[in-house]
Formats: structure tokens, C-alpha cells, sequence
């Protein structure tokens, strides 16, 4: 039998599912067991734990994890002491049954908790299994310290704002990741200026409902967004800022006011709507109407005209008639949006939704591909209009061929340019010469 004994650094291996605040969670989990000697690896079959970061959010979320989890069965069988662990919205949501279904799993902890895995490590290589899907009252953000300063890609995501008090009638946000709590001011300030310092020029800020941020000043005061933006702006070195995900109900004045004056708010914002129907928006308690919606876009395009307009749809939902349908339909063809997700709705247990009666399936399907026909025209024509424009990119990586570069644009298109001499991190003017289904071509303007 092969010796477990420790020859060099422990390897750790996060699969990362869902939201950018997962992605985000995960970088934080892996810099909270670096401090326990962990370093990550991209082979499931070289780690010493396998982390599963999990989204309660699409369909069969659940199943799907304790299937990936049975295939991990052979690694542990290979090396015994190999510890698994399961965090994020399905931990929370599932708590001990992970552990009871599936005995393999040594640790589970919820996404409040993770600040807490050094411990939960510890109690593991003992033997013992670790759970913790507690709502503690510590600041997690505050108890994870760094890794020595490693360099860092151009483009991060911060997380600003977690949980929603908004308890849409579809959503387990609520029960997953609790009530709105907002990171206060200065501690956000000190970890964006950290990223600059590694390298990051473009910060999204990430928030179940970013746009309700309320998180206290240096001096005591409660900020709005748009005045941590205000704040953001002042760092040197950082270029862009981005923010996600947004409610209508909360997009307030000075943060639309702060889309037409603050040079480093990029012109993209991602609005979901879910649906075109009042009846339906008012079941699935979303507080607006169409008309306020579309009204507020008005509002949001006259601040910035070259904004790019992104947002979320469910089709499907309980009751959904197809005139229902069809007013989705008709606010996606007067917004005309850049990019959209769109997804049939799926039962989530627990939520007010979950006792309806569900729409005939294959009619969830075919307003899904006709919704889906509809945001592909306009995401289309929004790309080809680029042709021509100069737009600034942050070049973030190589291409796949010889002397390209890739990177993003303001509107955060996908750019690649032939014989590039701009270097990763660096923001150059770029002029558009052609679209194609998920990227445009340029030429870099010297």
C-alpha cells in the first residue's frame, strides 16, 4: 500500500458551479486553505480535497451534485485519505443529508461559513467530519487573509453585497444566502486596491442584489452603490468597474446619473426582468410592471446612449399563458438586449412557486426556443452595428493564433486582434472590422 505521507505542498481541487460569486467564494476558499499548506492543482486525481462549490439555482442542482459526488468514489478508493467537501447553496440547502447520503463527504459548509474551513480542515484530519451551514455573525471577509501576493488576471469580480430580501416567488437566494448584508466601505477599498497591486484593471462588483448596497461609509454614513462607485473611481490603476446582478426596484437615481458621468462605469448593465406579463411579474412577486421596466431602460439609455442592455427570463412559469408569452416577447423586441439568459422554469422546493401547476412542457419548450430565436436577432444586430466603432479592449490573453491577443471591450464583447503588440492588463482603442456569432475582429489603433 502506498505510503500518504506528505512529500511537498497539499493539492486542492475546487469545482466551481454557477454565479460569479461562486467563482469568487472559491478563489476565497482556496486562499483560506492555502494558509493550511494548500495549493491548487487542475487534476481531480493529484488532490489531497476535492471541493465541490455548489448552485442551488438550475434545475436538478441537487441530483447533479450528488452524482458528481459518487464519481469521486474512485479517487477516495484510490487514496484513502483523500477529504471531499461540498460548500456553497446546495451545502447550505442540504446540510448533514449530504454527509448521510453520501459517507464519503468529509466536510460541508455553507457559503456564510467558509471563512471557517481552516478549522473544518483540522477537524477532518483527525477523523472526524466537518459541518457548518451556520448565518455567523463574524464578518467572513473579514477572517480570510491572503495568500502572499500573487499576480492576478486584469479582470476580477469583489463581492460588495450578499443575500436578498426581495423573495421572488421562484428563487432559494433568500434561504440559501440569507438577508441583505453589505461589506463596509473601507474594506472593500482596501481589497480592490490589493487586486490593482496584483495586477487587475477592470473590478466587478458582485451582489445577489448589488444594487441594493447600503454598506457603511468610512465615516459612519450609509453609501448607495453609486457612491461606492464614486469611491472605486479614485483608485489608482483600476480602469473599469462593472457591477451584477441588479433589481429594477433599486436602481436609483444618482446610480443612473452615475452611468452618464463616471468614466470607468463601463456602458453595459445587466437588468433582469424575468418576464413581459404584469400578471406574471406580480406572481412571481417581482414588485415592478413591464411598463415600469421599460420606462426605467428610457431613463438608463438617456444617461448613457451607448449603453448595452443585459437581463434574465423564465418562461414557463405557473399559470404562464401564451398572451403571458407573448408580452415577454414584445418588451424583448422593444428593449432589444445585447445579451440575455433565458431558462425554463424548474420547481425549487420551498419556494411559493413550487405549489403551482406547471405549464405543459413542451410548451415551456417552444416559447423557450422562440424567446431564444428572438434575443439571438438582436444580440446579433447589436454586434454587427460595432463594425466601424472604435472601442477601448482590455486585453486579458493570448489567441489561439500566432501574435493574436483577446480581450473585452466597454460593452463586454469578446475582441480578438491579429499581430497585437498591446500586452495583457493594458486598455487600447481598437477599431471593429468585423462580427462574428460570439466575438468581433479589430484592428489596434497605434
Amino acid at each position: 500500500m502506498t505510503s500518504s505521507k506528505m512529500t511537498g505542498p497539499k493539492k486542492l481541487f475546487i469545482k466551481t458551479y454557477g454565479c460569479q460569486m461562486n467563482v469568487y467564494d472559491s478563489e476565497r476558499m482556496s486562499e483560506a486553505l492555502g494558509g493550511q499548506g494548500y495549493v491548487e492543482t487542475d487534476r481531480q486525481e493529484d488532490a489531497d480535497m476535492i471541493l465541490l462549490n455548489t448552485c442551488h439555482i438550475r434545475e436538478k442542482a441537487v441530483e447533479k451534485v450528488y452524482s458528481d459526488l459518487g464519481r469521486l468514489r474512485k479517487f477516495k478508493d484510490v487514496k484513502p485519505d483523500l477529504k471531499i467537501g461540498v460548500a456553497g447553496c446546495v451545502a447550505q440547502a442540504e446540510g448533514g443529508e449530504i454527509m448521510r447520503r453520501q459517507p464519503l463527504v468529509d466536510l460541508v459548509v455553507g457559503p456564510q461559513s467558509y471563512h471557517r474551513l481552516p478549522e473544518m480542515e483540522a477537524q477532518t484530519q483527525k477523523g472526524q467530519k466537518a459541518l457548518d451551514t451556520d448565518f455567523p455573525e463574524e464578518d467572513k471577509f473579514e477572517h480570510l487573509k491572503a495568500r502572499p501576493k500573487a499576480k492576478r488576471a486584469p479582470s476580477a469580480f469583489l463581492t460588495v453585497q450578499e443575500g436578498c430580501d426581495k423573495f421572488c416567488a421562484f428563487c432559494v437566494v433568500p434561504y440559501t444566502r440569507g438577508a441583505e448584508v453589505s461589506r463596509p466601505v473601507d474594506r472593500i477599498l482596501t481589497e480592490a486596491r490589493d487586486l490593482v497591486e496584483r495586477g487587475v484593471r477592470e473590478i466587478t462588483l458582485l451582489g445577489q442584489n448589488v444594487n441594493a448596497y447600503h454598506g457603511a461609509g468610512p465615516d459612519g454614513s450609509d453609501y448607495t452603490l453609486a457612491k461606492l462607485i464614486w469611491d472605486l473611481d479614485k483608485v489608482d490603476g483600476l480602469e473599469r468597474i462593472r457591477f451584477t446582478t441588479s433589481h429594477p426596484n433599486d436602481m436609483t437615481d444618482d446610480l443612473i446619473e452615475a452611468h452618464g458621468t463616471c468614466a470607468k462605469l463601463m456602458p453595459y448593465l445587466h437588468l433582469p426582468v424575468q418576464s413581459g406579463s404584469d400578471r406574471i411579474l406580480k406572481r412571481m412577486n417581482r414588485s415592478h410592471t413591464a411598463e415600469s421596466y421599460l420606462r426605467l431602460i428610457e431613463r438608463i439609455r438617456e444617461a448613457r446612449p451607448d449603453i448595452v442592455m443585459s437581463g434574465d427570463f423564465i418562461v414557463g412559469f405557473p399559470e404562464e399563458t401564451e398572451e403571458d408569452f407573448q408580452a415577454t416577447m414584445d418588451l424583448v423586441e422593444e428593449v432589444k438586449y445585447g445579451y440575455a439568459y433565458s431558462f425554463k422554469y424548474s420547481t425549487r422546493p420551498g419556494t411559493p412557486a413550487a405549489e403551482r401547476p406547471l405549464v405543459d412542457a413542451a410548451a415551456a419548450d417552444d416559447r423557450l426556443q422562440r424567446l431564444q430565436g428572438l434575443i439571438t436577432h438582436h444580440q446579433r444586430a447589436i454586434q454587427d452595428a460595432m463594425v466601424g466603432r472604435t472601442v477601448g479592449v482590455l486585453f486579458e490573453k493570448p489567441g489561439r493564433m500566432d501574435g493574436q491577443m483577446v480581450g473585452k471591450s466597454d460593452h463586454l464583447h469578446a475582441v480578438h486582434v491579429k499581430d497585437c503588440s498591446a500586452a495583457i492588463g493594458e486598455v487600447r482603442p481598437v477599431r471593429i472590422v468585423s462580427a462574428g456569432t460570439n466575438s468581433l475582429a479589430g484592428e489596434l489603433i497605434l
